[in-house]
Formats: C-alpha cells, sequence, structure tokens
C-alpha cells in the first residue's frame, strides 16, 4: 500500500505548488466513505454476478502495486506531477 503521495503543480509565473499527502491519515479520515464503496462494490459484484473475493483481490493488487508510480502531465509549460511511494 502506497505510503505518501507527492503532487506537485507547476505554472509559469507563479510559486511551484508542492503538496504530500499521507495515505493512511487519508484512509482514517475518508473511512466512513469507504466502507460505502466497499459495499456498493460488494452489491455491483452482485449485481453484475462476479466472485466478491477474486474481485476485491485485484482491486488490492492494482493498490499494492501504485508504489514507485509516478505520472507526469504537461500542456505547455504547466505540468501536474504526481509521484506514489
Amino acid at each position: 500500500m502506497p505510503h505518501l503521495v507527492t503532487v506537485r503543480v507547476v505554472r509559469p509565473g507563479h510559486r511551484t505548488l508542492r503538496l504530500w499527502i499521507p495515505v493512511l491519515l487519508l484512509v482514517i479520515l475518508l473511512s466512513p466513505i469507504l466502507l460505502l464503496a466497499l459495499l456498493g462494490g460488494v452489491i455491483a459484484c452482485m449485481v453484475f454476478d462476479m466472485r466478491v473475493l477474486p474481485t476485491f483481490a485485484g482491486v488490492w493488487r492494482v493498490i499494492a502495486a501504485l508504489p514507485g508510480s509516478r505520472f507526469d502531465i504537461e500542456q505547455g509549460r504547466h505540468a501536474f506531477l504526481v509521484n506514489i511511494r
């Protein structure tokens, strides 16, 4: 599971905006919404006749593979950079 997400926004003529987001704190703060999303996922698996445990195992594998990922989006001189650790 990722521990830290670093977001950097580069805009010409402005200061560079840097945000460090601790994932564990975010998960704790959003846990009520995450529980509703989990319930919605279980209901969606039942509606679409999917097995619940393999589906959530696949989602967990994608989340576990995120550390080390980097996303760079550039448009002209503007940039949005995300680094997941």
